[in-house]
């Protein structure tokens, strides 16, 4: 990008000032307060994917547009906002969608042996008929037009924007209590017909939220035996790529 010439244009990078426009925007990035990092972190690291612990009463309008406006302040490139948030509250529709999820979780059965295919098929991986609402949370391609600040060199920018959006949704939920579980197991094109979802909006995320009562203090998977949480000195790397193929 060039210059402006236009003293108060906000993209201008010729200087390091900034338009009396922008700097009435700006605000003080001071730390938060201990308790409110403790909150911050307790959210993360107490954050599970719930898949058989939701209670049946509804969840209040209210809580559920303060998750949604959450997950709608979450960061995107370009600005491109390329979300949406399809809200699933009818038994009929979730009763379509986990018979779409049941097909796609025999085919993965099979992918795997053994005793690890026994393992799989004793882990409850949903919540589709149980949660009271689910969401399923798209990523519309053509959003922001043909050319999107950002994404000129990695289309797949959209998606990890989208992902944010997940994310941010799933630590408010945790702060209010709620559970919630995200399922994948599903042929993308048989929840798009369900729900009729154009040819260019890609599905992201299917999650179903509930009230729980309790929540296990570690990742369900690692307190069944499926896999344990990877140690992360082994993770982090310094100046460039290191061999871990252990892991």
């Amino acid at each position: 990008m060039q210059p402006s010439d236009d003293p108060a244009d906000p993209y201008d990078t010729s200087s390091a000032t900034v338009s009396p426009e922008a700097a009435a925007h700006l605000i003080a990035a001071c730390a938060f307060s201990e308790e409110e990092r403790t909150a911050v972190y307790r959210a993360i690291e107490t954050r599970r994917d719930v898949r058989d612990q939701f209670r049946p009463d509804p969840l209040p309008d209210d809580l559920v547009r303060r998750l949604l406006e959450a997950a709608h302040r979450a960061p995107s490139v370009g600005f491109m906002q390329p979300w949406n948030f399809i809200m699933i509250r009818q038994a009929e529709t979730r009763e379509r969608a986990w018979q779409a999820f049941s097909q796609a979780n025999e085919e993965a059965a099979l992918m795997f042996e053994g005793g690890r295919r026994a393992q799989y098929q004793r882990l409850k991986l949903e919540g589709i008929r149980k949660a009271p609402l689910s969401i399923c949370i798209t990523c519309d391609t053509k959003r922001g037009g043909p050319v999107v600040l950002g994404r000129t060199h990695n289309p797949a920018t959209d998606v990890y924007s989208t992902v944010c959006a997940v994310q941010n949704l799933w630590l408010a939920a945790r702060a209010e209590g709620v559970g919630v579980g995200w399922v994948s197991i599903f042929h993308e094109d048989a929840i798009k017909a369900i729900l009729k979802i154009p040819d260019h909006v890609k599905i992201v995320a299917w999650l179903c939220l509930g009230y729980v009562d309790e929540l296990y203090d570690m990742p369900e998977l690692a307190v069944k035996g499926w896999r344990d949480r990877l140690p992360l000195d082994k993770l982090v790397f310094e100046e460039g790529w290191q061999d871990c193929e252990d892991l």
